[in-house]
């Protein structure tokens, strides 16, 4: 059997960048720290990323194309367990890349890049909870007026974009190590849907509340 071909470089570069962000946040981690743990030289770093926001954009990049085709299946929601599994989802991909979120207000006000395409990402988020939203109501799992999506929706999406900074401010020395990562998913699954409760039709509301007793660990909220 022929052997598999080596991860090139730069793949690896960027995995080990993305877990050392990661576990330590971007400001804290150098492009020497990231040289000395992938045991190559500082020069062959440089040579496929010649400065750090290069890691940071392709990062970023990778990102944007997985929220991409994550986001397109919100129109698929139809009741509050598909909407369960899609935001549990959602926060799985955000724990990936979430040394973006836990350093989001540092990241934008030094790469303009990141400036940039974060209103777009919000942007996307946005649209697709508006779509979730109005899939949940056409096919009756809750009702909402029109004048409530836009507001209902924004909410929404920033318990999504600031709920990891909220569970490191609440435990700072372990809330983003993986071990904690299933319990944070769950919590922040359960914020966000929990905004949609006055809408929803009683039986999804006991739906809910049954999902969030089977899924969510017993620790203190």
């Amino acid at each position: 059997m022929a052997k598999k071909a080596p991860r090139r470089t730069a793949e690896r570069i960027l995995e080990a960048t993305l877990a050392l962000f990661n576990r330590f946040g971007e400001p804290n981690v150098s492009t020497t720290l990231i040289s000395a743990e992938l045991g190559i030289s500082p020069g062959n770093l440089y040579y496929h990323y010649p400065a750090k926001d290069e890691l940071i954009n392709s990062l970023l990049d990778r990102y944007e194309k997985a929220l991409e085709e994550l986001l397109a299946a919100s129109e698929g929601v139809r009741d509050v367990e598909d909407a369960w599994f899609f935001m549990h989802t959602l926060f799985e991909l955000i724990w990936q890349y979430r040394f973006l979120y836990r350093d989001l207000n540092d990241l934008l006000s030094k790469n303009r890049k990141l400036e940039t395409n974060f209103q777009r990402v919000l942007q996307n988020k946005t649209r697709s909870v508006k779509a979730l939203l109005g899939s949940l109501v056409s096919h009756s799992a809750m009702r909402m007026d029109a004048s409530q999506t836009e507001p209902t929706a924004t909410s929404m999406v920033v318990v999504l974009t600031y709920w990891l900074s909220f569970e490191y401010v609440r435990d700072p020395r372990h809330a983003l190590e993986p071990e904690h990562a299933q319990a944070a998913l769950l919590r922040g699954a359960q914020h966000v849907l929990n905004l949609l409760v006055p809408y929803l039709e009683p039986e999804q509301r006991l739906h809910l509340q049954a999902l969030v007793s089977t899924y969510t660990p017993t620790e203190k909220l």
